[in-house]
């Protein structure tokens, strides 16, 4: 076992020479105006090798595997209702699947190797093609052996654009990750970490957003800002804070929500999970104000900051009060007194009396009721009573088309959980009855010892997975799958 690296001032700011990292992409990209299209309109995205200057221009790169051997991928947007048709080329010495993350598509085109289609073998190549339901922000990330995959950035943005796009004067993407990389700069080779596994994840020490050196966010006095948040790190739950700025929650895991101050400019984003923010640019020309990372016992880090052009204003004053983001067509009502639920409970990790269990030898106390969990083996996490680090197996539950499903999900565990569900967005429900919050998820942080409801109506058919994001609980143990008939 290795131990886990975290983020620290120390490393970050002091003598070592390790710099801050953060970028901007230029968030007009298009599908068709950004890499290879092949003749037959196909988008191609080449999962490959390539490097990255991940700790600033000044330092040597570093090796990392990318689509098109960049990090982020390409940026690809497209408008909602249009097709998105990309062809995945695999360059890599191993297999691997695109996931599309948060979008509800067609089984056949999630990505989950072994469940939805077959991994794409090295050299060869694999089509997805499926009609963009609903405009946000979304993601593209790897689902085979996604601990080493994800980590050494096999990740991308997907843009789908509402028919009547909200006024703005800049709409920025910002990716959000961790690295551990060694002191030369290296990708740590330490994928597989027992360590990892039954702790918090494979956390890395070094903080980028879109891969590159700080940026100045340059901006105008009273300009309107959409600020896109995805946090494509393995493990990592990001608590991100703008200093001196109000800042407007608009939408939610790409789907749009009533609007709502985030409270002293503060929100969290567990991995897998995206919060678009709609900020005015208030302060007075030549300022700058900060967007930090907020970690371990009052520490932070800026990653980004907003730095205000000297002269005149972009107008005499801010845009008025705006008008929430139309809905996607999702489903506006829930059957709850016919609805299919289900107890989901989170077992295992570190120091667990499941796991202590499994270390002991087994027994048939209630220490090793979750089936599976077996530490020599690598397996430390169960889900609803069972460990799976596949896709085989009985579904956890299947359900006709139409139902709606209400999901309890107590967390019995020291850790906190990021759980996502395929194919489906959700509602989180209010802790007494089935009343629900004003947006939609598919990625809810479950907090240690404690728990949450998620309600939805399984009306897109397929076997769907459900699992941790944490990508190393996933991959030992916290995941199952669930079927639409």
């Amino acid at each position: 076992m290795t131990s886990t690296p975290s983020l620290s001032r120390r490393r970050f700011l002091g003598a070592s020479g390790i710099a801050l990292v953060g970028s901007i992409l230029p968030a007009q990209w298009t599908v068709a105006a950004s890499g290879e299209t092949a003749s037959d309109s196909f988008r191609v995205l080449r999962a490959r090798s390539g490097e990255v200057k991940l700790r600033g221009p000044d330092q040597a790169a570093t090796a990392i595997w990318g689509y098109d051997g960049t990090v982020p991928g390409p940026l690809l947007r497209v408008k909602r209702g249009e097709e998105v048709k990309v062809r995945l080329i695999n360059e890599l010495s191993e297999p691997t699947a695109i996931h599309w993350h948060g979008l509800r598509l067609p089984n056949a085109m999630d990505g989950v190797p072994h469940l939805t289609q077959e991994p794409v073998a090295p050299g060869k190549s694999f089509d997805y093609r499926f009609v963009a339901p609903d405009a946000g922000t979304f993601w593209y990330h790897t689902h085979f052996r996604s601990s080493g995959q994800l980590g050494r950035g096999l990740y991308g943005a997907l843009i789908v654009d509402e028919p009547e796009p909200m006024a703005v004067d800049q709409d920025l993407l910002l990716v959000l990750d961790d690295w551990r990389l060694t002191e030369a700069g290296a990708i740590h080779e330490s994928f597989g970490n027992a360590h990892d596994a039954a702790h918090a994840g494979r956390l890395g020490q070094y903080l980028t957003v879109n891969s590159r050196d700080t940026w100045d966010i340059p901006v105008r006095t009273n300009e309107r800002l959409r600020l896109r948040l995805i946090n494509a790190a393995n493990a990592r739950v990001m608590v991100l804070r703008l200093d001196r700025h109000q800042a407007k929650v608009i939408a939610i895991d790409g789907q749009p929500s009533e609007l709502f101050e985030a409270r002293g400019g503060r929100v969290t984003l567990g991995p897998g999970a995206r919060i678009d923010l709609l900020v005015d640019a208030t302060l007075e020309a030549g300022a700058k104000a900060p967007l930090v990372i907020e970690y371990g016992r009052s520490e932070e880090l800026v990653v980004a900051r907003l730095a205000y052009a000297e002269g005149e204003p972009a107008r005499s004053a801010p845009l008025g009060e705006p008008k929430p983001l139309a809905a996607n067509p999702l489903p506006e009502r829930m059957d709850f007194a016919g609805a299919f639920r289900l107890d989901v409970p989170l077992d295992g990790g570190a120091m667990s009396a499941a796991m202590m269990g499994g270390m002991m030898g087994g027994g048939t106390g209630p220490a090793t009721k979750p089936r599976g969990i077996d530490p020599r083996a690598g397996v430390f996490w169960a889900l609803s009573g069972r460990s799976s680090t596949g896709h085989g197996g009985p579904p956890l539950f299947q359900v006709k088309r139409g139902r709606t499903v209400v999901l309890n999900l107590p967390n019995r565990t020291a850790f906190p959980h990021a759980m996502h569900v395929h194919g489906h967005h959700f509602r989180l429900l209010d802790r007494l009855d089935d009343g629900w919050k004003p947006y939609w998820l598919d990625t809810v942080m479950v907090e240690p010892r404690q728990g949450a409801r998620i309600a939805f109506v399984a009306d897109n058919p397929g076997k769907w997975l459900i699992h941790c994001h944490m990508i190393e609980h996933m991959e030992t143990g916290m995941t199952a799958w669930f079927e639409v008939t």
